[in-house]
Formats: structure tokens, C-alpha cells, sequence
């Protein structure tokens, strides 16, 4: 990584804000949707209505599906090209969606956008590592997901919003707008991140041999399936919150006020991450906010299995504000930790760590939703159990990492850069 600025490109206050309005495509396309889901499961004539989760998981399976093409891909032809195919991809899963007149078209739609969102989802992560390395590419990550979180966070009261007005397919013409905004100043505004250069043919022996890297990694690994089994938890809030508090809690229109505190917990989390990994490191930080995560979450359970299955609203609260403080710490961390042996093949890298992480999500989240019973306790013993399993898979992957490998590979780069505004070029 070379430290000379980017004369060119976008400096950085604009690349983090872009980099979080194309990722962010994917949580917008949930968010948006979850007040929709009675809705559109009664136009529809969905059956069972914990069926109306699979609007949610289809593009997640999308998401995993789609990560695996795009990052070989960018690492072969740069990383714009694999960019606009997405974006062309998920604005036609928008319009399907749109103008579904089944429940099946309308999953094919779904499916289609989780493919295409991939694409913005998993280059962005290959661009950032194209720029930054070790704790710095975790400082940026924290900052995208503190900007990005902002999304999710407006995201319900947006799709409420329009169903106060008009029609829950009203819904997928905002997606479709945006989606048209993000490729436009993409295009016009960022420059290549992967020189030709660096490049690597696009041969499947070339392919299978940085996916086999990649995948030989205890690293790489251990962090992606801790990852996968976080995001996994929380998938399962995701599928079944819109049930949770419009239906057990009784919410009603307030919905969205609620779920957007607690993912204003997650942005919180996100920038005090960026302020303190480079003090002290993203491993000791991520494992004190598992440490929480599990301990309190599990507490919780334990309360709601033995006393109370239907919970105060206000513990509910509180209990998730602090476990999704914690798993804001982890998501940017996790990221860079998995990343960080595998910097020479970015592309491919963000591919597998991506793909993995999405396809456990999508798995047990999936599964805790349809374990929705009228409690939260599901949601909750999904919390603390899979917050057990990843700490014991953080175990495994520090047990692969050389001890003498220094702490966080970068740290004294971007300490030397702190102050810059601007966006390194490679």
C-alpha cells in the first residue's frame, strides 16, 4: 500500500459515504421491507405467516450465492466491472418485486436482488482492503458501518411511511431509485482500485487456488464462521422483529421507532470502534464485546425460560441495546481479522469470507426465525448460544496465528496517517 493521496478519487469523508450507501443497498432492501410483511403476505395469499420471513431470507440466500462470483471477478477484471453487474442485476430484482403478482414471483425478485446487492457488498470490502490494511482497514470499516447503520435505522419508518401513503410496492420504486443514484456517482466519481498490474487471470486453477488459501487459512476461517455465527443471531432478530414487537409487543405504528434504536446501537458501537482499535487492537476489543454479548444475552434467557416467557418490553430493550453494541464492535473487526492474512488476493478473499459468513447467517437465522413461538426466548437462546460457539471459533483461529505475527497487521501506518482526509491510491 503506498502512501501517496489519490489526487483524483473522492477524499475520504466521500469514499466512506459512498462505500456505506452501496452496502448499505442490502439492509435498506430489508429494512424497508419489514413493516411491508403483512401486507404483502396477505396481497399475495402467503399461507403460514411465519412464511413471510422467506422476503427477508431469500435475499440473504441471494447475498450468500452472489459473493462467490463477484469476488473472483474483481480480482480478474477490477473492481468497478463486477460492481455495475450488480447493480444492473438487483435494480431487475426490484422491478420484479415491484410488479409481482404471486408470493414465488415476488421470492424470485427477492432472490434476484440479493444477488445483485453482492456485488457493491463484497467489492466495497476488496476496495477498502485495496487502500487499507490490518487495524486501519478496521478504523474505516467502523466508520462505514456507523454511516451505514444509519440506513437500517430510517429504513422501517421509510417503509411506514409509504404504507401510510400508498403501496407496499411503492417500496421497491425507492429501491430502485437509489440503486440508480449509488451506480451514477459511483461511475462518475470512483476511480479503479486494482491496477492491471495486480490483477490475477481469470483461470479456474487460478480461482480454485486462492479460494483454497483462502479456505487453508485458520485465520481467515475461524473469524468468518465467529462472524457467520454472530450475523446469525442477528438474521434470527431480523426475520422474526417484525412479529416481536408488532405482534407480541403491540406496537403497532411504533415499529420502526424501536427497531431504529437499536440499530443506532450498532452505529454508536461503530464509531467507538473506530476510535479505540487503534489504541487497543481489534482481538482484545472483539473478544471482551462476545465476552458481553454472551454472558448477558444468556442471562436473559435464563430469566425468560424460568420466570417470564413473554418479558417486560423495557428489559427486551435494554437487554438488545446492549448485545447489539456489542455486535456492532464485532462486525467491522471481524471483517478485518478474516481479511487480514489474505491482502494479495482481496477479491477472492472478501468472496469466501463473505459467502461464509452470509451462508451460516442465512442457515441459523433462518432457523431461529421459524422458531418463533410467540416469545422471545428463541431469539434470545439464538443470542447467547451461537455467541458461545463463536467465541470458541475466535479460540480456534488464534490458535493458527503465529505468535510471532505483530497484533494487528497496519497499526503503525495509519497511526502515521490518523490525521488524513484524503483516500490512499495503491
Amino acid at each position: 500500500m503506498s502512501s501517496s493521496q489519490s489526487l483524483s478519487g473522492p477524499r475520504l469523508g466521500e469514499f466512506v459515504t459512498l462505500a456505506a450507501l452501496m452496502t448499505s443497498l442490502v439492509a435498506l432492501s430489508i429494512d424497508a421491507m419489514l413493516p411491508a410483511l403483512a401486507d404483502i403476505g396477505a396481497d399475495l395469499e402467503v399461507a403460514h405467516d411465519n412464511d413471510r420471513q422467506l422476503v427477508v431470507a431469500m435475499l440473504f440466500l441471494g447475498l450468500a450465492i452472489g459473493q462467490v462470483i463477484y469476488g473472483p471477478l474483481s480480482d480478474s477484471f477490477g473492481r468497478k466491472r463486477p460492481i455495475y453487474a450488480g447493480f444492473v442485476i438487483f435494480i431487475a430484482g426490484c422491478l420484479l418485486s415491484a410488479f409481482a403478482t404471486d408470493y414465488t414471483t415476488m421470492l424470485v425478485g427477492r432472490l434476484l436482488q440479493g444477488l445483485g446487492a453482492a456485488g457493491p457488498r463484497i467489492v466495497v470490502i476488496a476496495m477498502v482492503r485495496d487502500l487499507y490494511e490490518g487495524r486501519a482497514m478496521a478504523r474505516i470499516m467502523s466508520i462505514v458501518m456507523a454511516v451505514f447503520i444509519l440506513v437500517p435505522a430510517l429504513a422501517p419508518a421509510m417503509g411506514q411511511g409509504i404504507l401510510v401513503l400508498s403501496h407496499w410496492r411503492v417500496i421497491f420504486g425507492l429501491l430502485f431509485v437509489l440503486a440508480v443514484v449509488a451506480l451514477t456517482w459511483f461511475a462518475l466519481r470512483q476511480p479503479e482500485t486494482l491496477q492491471a498490474e495486480r490483477r490475477r487471470p481469470f483461470t479456474w486453477q487460478t480461482v480454485y487456488g486462492a479460494i483454497h488459501e483462502c479456505c487453508a487459512s485458520r485465520v481467515a476461517m475461524g473469524y468468518t464462521v465467529a462472524g457467520g455465527l454472530v450475523f446469525g443471531a442477528f438474521v434470527g432478530y431480523l426475520t422474526s422483529s417484525q412479529q416481536i414487537f408488532q405482534e407480541l409487543y403491540g406496537l403497532g405504528h411504533l415499529f420502526p421507532l424501536y427497531f431504529g434504536v437499536l440499530a443506532l446501537a450498532i452505529g454508536a458501537a461503530g464509531l467507538f470502534n473506530a476510535k479505540l482499535v487503534m489504541r487497543y487492537g481489534m482481538r482484545p476489543l472483539s473478544r471482551v464485546a462476545l465476552i458481553i454479548l454472551t454472558i448477558l444475552t444468556g442471562a436473559f434467557a435464563a430469566y425468560v425460560l424460568l420466570s417470564a416467557p413473554t418479558a417486560p418490553f423495557w428489559l427486551f430493550m435494554g437487554v438488545m441495546i446492549v448485545g447489539f453494541f456489542c455486535i456492532g464492535i464485532l462486525f467491522g473487526n471481524f471483517n478485518a481479522l478474516a481479511m487480514a492474512p489474505l491482502g494479495h488476493i482481496a477479491g477472492v478473499a472478501a468472496a469466501v469470507v463473505g459467502s461464509g459468513t452470509t451462508f451460516i447467517s442465512f442457515a441459523v437465522g433462518t432457523a431461529i426465525g421459524a422458531l418463533y413461538d410467540g416469545t422471545v426466548l428463541p431469539l434470545v437462546v439464538g443470542f447467547a448460544g451461537l455467541g458461545l460457539l463463536a467465541l470458541l471459533a475466535m479460540a480456534w483461529a488464534e490458535s493458527g496465528r503465529p505468535e510471532a505475527e505483530a497484533e494487528d497487521e497496519g497499526a503503525d501506518d495509519v497511526a502515521d496517517k490518523d490525521g488524513d482526509d484524503t483516500v490512499p491510491s495503491n
